[in-house]
């Protein structure tokens, strides 16, 4: 977490003209594998609105700032949408998967699919319910021919209204990571409860082709990409949505008299206890507006302030700092300085976003603020 404030600051920071763009060249970089990525996705080619799936989930996960409110919801700390390619058959649905990174594990897949207004049927005999099948194509032009297909999932669907309808096609998705030409696609039939033909279906799913951009059939993968934070305490945002990180509790600052130049400043600081400070991040200045969808930015905080002997409870110190400030102050032993202030609670952020092939992601990052600061 210090390194990545530090390299925030060097981005704020007045340098030399000569220097000046390599130094934001190599800062920038360094922030790109912060967030796990060799180069900053390009915007999309025109505009395009998020699944609202996805708007819905950061919503949930996270707030304005992105900062993890509900750290149980996520399974695995990514998850990517995919929007059908076929754009053609309307029971026939394929996703690419190549801009999924190697090193991920695929906890769970689901096909999201928006069940449209049934239509009117003549004649006395009318079905409450349907049965829907979802089959891994196993065979592209053959999908019905013997071993052509491989059933998924099926289940009774109610001709009642419209909304989505999830299935759970974990497996295949699997096979497909591991094997890129196995990925024929999918098909999904519509039968009668016992399996009887209904010609036509009373039960129809909005296509890519035909219908608006919010009701696009999705495959959206829950993974892990084996990430993990420091083994600070109060990883996860404390107090849900309407809560902000709090500050530690702090003494009175300090009456200081007011004085002039940088060195003041620096003086100052020194006589101020450890505390936390601001550290706005801000993706527009970055340049990466084009790509993050939310937030446009966040706060990071950063950590300042003298840790003066004797070190008080408010002061957050571990045993280790408190023995250390003892050994500086009384001159115990020679290069021994005193402890430092630095995080000791870091939260995560999350970041919605659309990836090189502009699919969105929704991507979780552990120790990316600091929660509160102590004497270390």
């Amino acid at each position: 977490m210090l390194g990545t404030v530090l390299l925030l600051l060097a981005l704020a920071k007045p340098v030399s003209p000569d220097s000046a763009a390599s130094r934001r060249a190599e800062a920038l970089k360094r922030l790109l594998e912060v967030f796990g990525m060799e180069d900053p996705p390009p915007p999309p080619a025109q505009f395009k609105q998020p699944p609202q799936y996805m708007v819905d989930l950061f919503n949930s996960v996270a707030n304005a700032d992105g900062v993890t409110k509900n750290p149980d919801i996520l399974e695995g700390n990514t998850v990517r949408s995919f929007l059908d390619k076929t754009h053609g058959e309307k029971m026939r649905f394929l996703f690419v998967l190549s801009s999924m990174a190697k090193n991920e594990k695929i906890l769970t897949a689901e096909l999201h699919l928006f069940r449209l207004w049934p239509r009117a049927t003549n004649g006395p005999k009318r079905h409450h319910f349907c049965q829907v099948s979802v089959y891994q194509v196993l065979e592209k032009n053959e999908p019905d021919a013997p071993g052509g297909k491989k059933l998924l999932a099926a289940r009774l669907v109610s001709l009642q209204g419209s909304g989505w309808e999830v299935f759970a096609i974990t497996q295949a998705v699997r096979d497909w990571t591991e094997d890129e030409s196995s990925n024929q696609g999918l098909l999904v039939t519509v039968q009668g409860p016992g399996g009887s033909s209904l010609d036509p279906p009373p039960l129809q799913f909005a296509s890519g082709r035909d219908h608006h951009e919010s009701k696009k059939p999705m495959l959206v993968l829950f993974t892990d990409d084996g990430r993990r934070g420091a083994s600070l305490p109060m990883a996860s945002f404390p107090g849900g949505s309407h809560s902000q990180p709090q500050a530690p509790i702090l003494p009175a600052k300090m009456s200081v008299p007011k004085m002039a130049g940088p060195r003041s400043t620096r003086s100052l600081d020194r006589l101020q206890p450890c505390q936390r400070h601001p550290l706005s991040v801000d993706f527009e200045e970055i340049g990466w507006s084009g790509w993050i969808i939310s937030p446009r930015g966040y706060n990071a905080y950063h950590c300042k302030g003298s840790c003066p002997f004797p070190l008080g409870e408010n002061m957050r110190p571990t045993n280790h700092a408190t023995v250390q400030s003892i050994i500086n102050a009384l001159k115990l032993s020679e290069g021994v300085s005193s402890p430092c202030c630095v995080p000791d609670k870091l939260y995560s952020i999350n970041l919605l976003y659309f990836d090189d092939d502009e699919n969105v992601v929704l991507k979780q990052y552990d120790d990316m603020v600091a929660g509160s600061c102590g004497c270390h």
